[in-house]
């Protein structure tokens, strides 16, 4: 008997906490969605992201500035670097790698010149090395695993 009465009480409670939380999640689910959703803020963002590519890419993708990467190949990205940056050459000679694999060539702009310093500040880019792909920024040392993904859309 006292077995029953703790059991009928255990389903009496746990029925008890599963409606109002049920309650609660379809209160919820009621609410107006027309708020800007963190997707939009990205979207946002890589619009943006795009436009300032989309300005300097005269400049990003020149055929005549030092590249790494299949020497008769489009340069279809650009990866800013400099001298003093530990990261940097070892990030070249990976990238350099991928963009043979790739039949492609990669744009290396040196921000030691103070122009190119320019161009990286106007693309809010603050992190050495740095890449812009035709539709993106790349903040920082990226594995070629993950270039070779952006780079192969």
């Amino acid at each position: 008997m006292i077995r029953a009465a703790v059991l009928s009480g255990v389903l009496l409670a746990a029925t008890a906490t599963a409606a109002p939380a049920q309650d609660v999640l379809d209160r919820l689910r009621s609410l107006d969605t027309d708020a800007p959703t963190l997707d939009d803020a990205y979207a946002e963002e890589a619009a943006a992201d795009r436009d300032l590519i989309a300005e300097e890419a005269h400049t990003l993708f020149d055929p005549d500035r030092p590249t790494i990467g299949a020497g008769d190949g489009p340069v279809r990205a650009a990866m800013f670097t400099e001298p003093d940056c530990a990261d940097c050459g070892p990030a070249v000679e990976e990238l350099g790698a991928l963009a043979d694999k790739l039949g492609i060539r990669v744009a290396v702009i040196d921000v030691s010149e103070p122009e190119n310093a320019d161009l990286m500040r106007r693309l809010t880019l603050d992190l050495l090395p740095s890449y812009v792909l035709p539709e993106s920024l790349i903040r920082g040392a990226m594995p070629a695993i993950v270039l070779e993904r952006y780079l192969s859309e």
